[in-house]
């Protein structure tokens, strides 16, 4: 990460927060920049459309969102961003979708927080000629491109990272699994990925629930009940799906004072802390950086009607099966543990150690020779 796009990443950190809150408040209302400033090429918008799902997991707005718009940026300087985060309702996201179309806006990233629900939107989007980028999550619909990670990979570097955690224990383990949300397209691919390792490399998977919008709350409310219904010793480790939902779930198991291993994913500043700590066993680093980039600079050229082959190198198939051929571009993604951040999130400029390394974690940073 450059020393702009930190400036950049660290600058909007305060920004996002309120821009957070003011979604919770008024979901439809956090939009920057001019829907209206249309180019002088025959009146055709120089805007493009950003439709982030939710502000739960601390990523979008701390990274996404400032990364994507300072490309844009750098790549086209009379381009307007206009920006909406649904915070995690569907219907407020058609309203954002549907309002970007109406402005004339002709290409529009999209993060959809109802996979299923995009279908109609994208098909009446293209009959207008705009061209909707998929971005994070594969949509419904004769999209233009896609950019992602690996995400069955991801859920199998996820299954392996516990199997690891446990050890030698690992075949006689009983897991665990709290999966992530049921609308998003990512979430049974990173179970499809963890059942495929976890099937056979532990003992059973005892208790397993989806948690609707990644909700580290419900995600609490399940590991108490998890353990109400298993004991206390009725397993050895859980799974969850990111590390928001794995702050709640170590907390429920704190409160009963159980002491196993929990991964995660999205290398999350807290998540980070507690892998330092000790309470967490592992998270999933997906470079976000190179992930954001190729999607601005996939949006700029779509918009300016040039050739984007040479950015989405693989084709892909909608997850209804219905879009085939679907350019796009997965990138890789690595299981990060204690010793694994200095060398990968430090290293990388995502978070300083001075971010991490706060009073209450400084002696845990230390021990895993983060200075």
């Amino acid at each position: 990460m450059n020393a702009m796009t930190r400036r950049v990443v660290i600058g909007t950190a305060a920004v996002s927060m309120a821009l957070s809150l003011a979604a919770c408040g008024k979901a439809g209302d956090s939009g920057s920049g001019s829907g209206d400033s249309a180019g002088g090429n025959g009146g055709d918008s120089k805007t493009i459309g950003l439709l982030l799902p939710e502000n739960k997991t601390t990523r979008y707005e701390t990274f996404d969102r400032p990364i994507i718009e300072a490309k844009i940026k750098a790549l086209c300087s009379d381009c307007e961003v206009k920006y909406n985060n649904a915070a995690q309702d569907t219907e407020t996201q058609k309203k954002q979708f549907d309002a970007l179309v109406t402005q004339g806006v002709k290409v529009i990233i999209l993060d959809s927080v109802d996979y299923k629900a995009t279908k109609s939107w994208v098909q009446q989007a293209k009959e207008q000629g705009v061209a909707v980028v998929a971005y994070d999550r594969l949509a419904e619909g004769p999209i233009s491109a896609y950019v992602s990670y690996d995400n069955e990979k991801i859920g199998r570097l996820q299954g392996e990272g516990l199997v690891k955690a446990l050890g030698d224990k690992a075949k006689d383990a009983n897991v665990v699994m709290i999966n992530g949300s049921p609308t998003d397209p990512n979430a049974p691919l990173f179970k499809k990925g963890a059942h495929s390792v976890l099937d056979t490399g532990v003992k059973k998977v005892v208790y397993e629930q989806d948690i609707p919008d990644w909700s580290p709350d419900e995600a609490n409310k399940k590991m108490g009940a998890a353990i109400d219904s298993l004991g206390k010793d009725g397993f050895q480790g859980v799974y969850s799906a990111n590390d928001g939902m794995a702050g709640g779930i170590i907390t429920a198991l704190a409160k009963q004072g159980i002491k196993v291993p929990v991964g995660g994913q999205d290398a999350e500043l807290a998540g980070l802390q507690r892998i330092l700590k000790g309470d967490q066993a592992f998270t999933i680093y997906k470079q976000i950086k190179p992930e954001a980039e190729t999607t601005a600079e996939i949006a700029v050229r779509l918009l300016k009607g040039e050739k984007i082959d040479d950015l989405v190198p693989t084709k892909v198939t909608s997850l209804t099966g219905e879009f085939k051929d679907i350019p796009a571009k997965l990138y890789d993604a690595q299981v990060v543990t204690k010793g694994d951040i200095a060398g990968t999130i430090i290293k990388d400029g995502v978070y300083k150690a001075a971010d991490i390394c706060t009073a209450e974690y400084k002696a845990a940073c230390e021990a895993a020779g983060i200075k």
